[in-house]
Formats: C-alpha cells, structure tokens, sequence
C-alpha cells in the first residue's frame, strides 16, 4: 500500500470564505491501474445540493448562505451536511420493518445551530476536540494560551471553533468535501492549518468521513464529529435511549477530575466503565459516578487491514438499528448527553425538545489534554507532516 500526498489551496471567491482544500490521497490498490477499495467499496451517486438557510455573521456584517448537500444510497440511508460546521444535520435509517428514522440530533433550521445552547450537535469541532486543561499547553518550550471557554479550561477549540464557522465545499463524485483554513492565531494556536473534512456514504451504509489536515507551524490537533445519536429516533429521548445496548471495544480508560484527565490510564475491568460486553443503558448508566457517561475509553488496537479499530456497537431492540463505529484513532469519548437540560429550553427538529439522557455520542479522538500528558498520544502535528483522521459509522438492522 502506498501513501500519496498532494496538498493545494484554492483561492478565496469573491461573495464567501476562503476556500482551501487539502487532499491527502491514500492509495488502497497494491497494483497501479486497479480500482481503488475505496472505489469499490462507494457507489458513485450524485450528491443533492440546496439552501439550508442564512445568517447575520457579526464580525463581517454580512449575511452569509448556508448550504446543505444530500448523500443517498440505494438502501434508502440518506444524510445531511450544512457548511456550517461542517455539520451533520440528518442521518435516516430504516428498522427492521422498513420504517425511516432521523437518528441525529439536530435543528430545522440555522437559528437553532446559533443558539449558544447548542451542544455542538453534528459538528465537527477542533482545532483541538475536548479538553485543554488551564487552556495552555508548551511546544519545545514555547508556552502558548488558548481561549478558555470551559471555566479555566478550553473546550472542542475555544469561542469560535470549527463548529461555528463557515467551511467551502467541494462535491467530487459521491463525495463531498469541506474545507477551512484555520489562521495562525485563531483562538490562540499556533500556524496556519489546513483543514478537509470528507464525507461519504456507501451502499454497504458506511457513512464515512475522512479528516485531513497540514500545518505552517508545530501545534495540537485533535479532531471529532460532534454527532448526538438516538437509534430509536431523534426525538425519542431517554425512554429510548435506556433501552440501547452498547459495547465498548475498550480494555482502560483515562480518569478525570472535572473531566480534565489525571494522566492515568486505568483497566475497565470491574468498573462501571467495562462495556466490553453488550449492556443496556438503563443498568449501566445509574452505575457510573456521575449517573451518565462523559469519559475517554481507549480503543484495542489491532493491526488490521485498513488501519480501522472497531470502537462499539449500540443496539436499539425493539427497532432492530444497529450502528457500530471504526476509526484509526486511540480514544473515543462516549458522553450520554448529560447535561442537555432537563426541561422545555432546548427545541430541536419538528417541535420536539431534547433533553438529558436523550442520546449518546461516540467522539473518535486523541486523549483529551494529550498535549500537557506525556504518556499519552502524541497529539502535535509538525509542518510536512499529515493529520489522517477516519471515522466510520456502520448502519444495519438486526432482526
């Protein structure tokens, strides 16, 4: 297997962002003139492109589109991403009976995504995912401070993260690509990194989404899809969730106090945290110290084939979905959307509102606060290097 690396900037347009694509290309085929796996493995299908709506963006004083644009399979799977974030909006499934579910948590429409209540839902979010305790970390002795938006510590890449921004898009095929240029300096990183974001959806329903990045100058990255899940449906709640059994392909966990990570890596096993055997909700999460999960697990690592990890399998029973997730990184952060609030304050799509326990993320990343851990994954990405980053989502029914 070969490694092929080609980096490009496209020049800003006129009327939007700047749009910079970075394409780093993994050549699957061993032999030169033979279909890629990744070719054989998506279907070619046009890509739907509309409006999802508009914004008054403060800092520019300009109203700015947001689009969205509609990958589809022969399985009757289709799913949504917007530029804004690089969100995912909708993800439809059908159940074992054949009936289409939204099972992503999300909004109508672009007043919701703005509202400082968002929990981050579908985005992708970095620089830096997760924790950066005291919102400062050092690169061979240079002390840099970020923004500190968690209390004293910084969270899924400050004030305005990647979750808030808009991204260009570019559709090759049945893919379609978002791109960002995150400024030396913004919310106090070091370097320009050039960030692309991937998505892709098989007829295997395989939603794929492939994360690359380069840099200018030597700096953190660690990036996730921000996706709150209810397999039962997005509007489903906690009734629902409870009843999901899930799986964790997890032997240790990293502890945390006030969910900045002690440093310690710790075996599951005998823990609240062991879900290496299926569990239904409804037991596991009353066991856990804080009636819900927020914490790091780290994926087993096997050398497989496709650099992929299987990292769980959630089941919803009286539905018959099925998801499980790969990725090539070490961690996933499961969270059990634990602090959604308990009341009417947060409304999501077709009028319903969404509240505490009423879903669950699997955040494939790095170790929060790797960069101020030694012993954990490096997290630093130095210039001519590539950040490769692979989530896989795997959507089926059980009968």
């Amino acid at each position: 297997m070969s490694l092929k690396i080609m980096v490009y900037i496209i020049k800003s347009l006129q009327s939007g962002p700047a749009a910079v694509s970075l394409s780093v290309t993994l050549e699957c085929s061993s032999a030169r003139g033979r279909p890629s796996c990744c070719e054989q493995a998506h279907a070619k299908m046009a890509v739907e492109e509309d409006i999802f709506g508009t914004f008054f963006d403060e800092e520019t004083k300009t109203d700015v589109l947001v689009k969205r644009f509609t990958l589809k399979n022969s399985n009757n799977v289709s799913v949504q991403i917007i530029t804004y974030g690089a969100t995912i909006t909708t993800i439809n499934i059908p159940d074992k009976n054949g009936t289409l579910a939204d099972v992503n948590l999300g909004f109508d429409d672009m007043n919701g995504y703005l509202l400082s209540t968002n929990p981050y839902f579908g985005a992708v979010v970095g620089r830096v995912a997760n924790r950066i305790k005291g919102a400062r970390f050092s690169i061979k002795g240079q002390q840099y401070n970020v923004a500190a938006n968690r209390g004293e510590n910084h969270l899924h890449g400050g004030i305005k993260g990647f979750d808030k921004k808009i991204w260009a898009a570019n559709v090759e095929g049945s893919k379609v690509t978002f791109s960002y240029l995150s400024k030396d300096g913004e919310e106090g990183y070091p370097g320009d990194l050039l960030v692309n974001v991937t998505y892709s959806l098989s007829e295997d329903n395989e939603l794929v989404l492939e994360m690359k990045a380069t840099c200018t100058k030597p700096t953190p990255v660690n990036l996730t899809n921000h996706a709150y899940f209810n397999l039962a449906g997005h509007n489903e709640g906690a009734k629902e969730i409870y009843e999901h059994e899930l799986m964790l392909n997890a032997d240790s966990y990293t502890p945390a106090v006030d969910a900045i990570p002690t440093g310690e890596i710790v075996p599951v096993k005998g823990t609240p945290f062991d879900l290496q055997t299926p569990k239904l909700l409804k037991k596991a999460i009353p066991e856990t110290p804080e009636n819900g999960y927020d914490n790091n697990f780290c994926v087993i690592q096997k050398n497989t084939e496709n650099g992929l990890n299987l990292v769980g399998r959630a089941l919803h029973p009286k539905s018959g979905r099925v998801m499980e997730v790969f990725t090539n990184q070490p961690g996933v952060q499961l969270y059990t959307a634990n602090f959604v609030p308990e009341d009417d304050s947060l409304p999501g799509k077709g009028g319903c509102f969404y509240k505490k326990h009423g879903a669950f993320c699997l955040e494939t990343q790095n170790y929060p606060n790797a960069v101020n851990q030694a012993n954990f994954p490096n997290s630093v990405l130095l210039p001519g290097q590539a950040y490769i980053h692979t989530a896989l989502y795997k959507f089926s029914v059980q009968k």
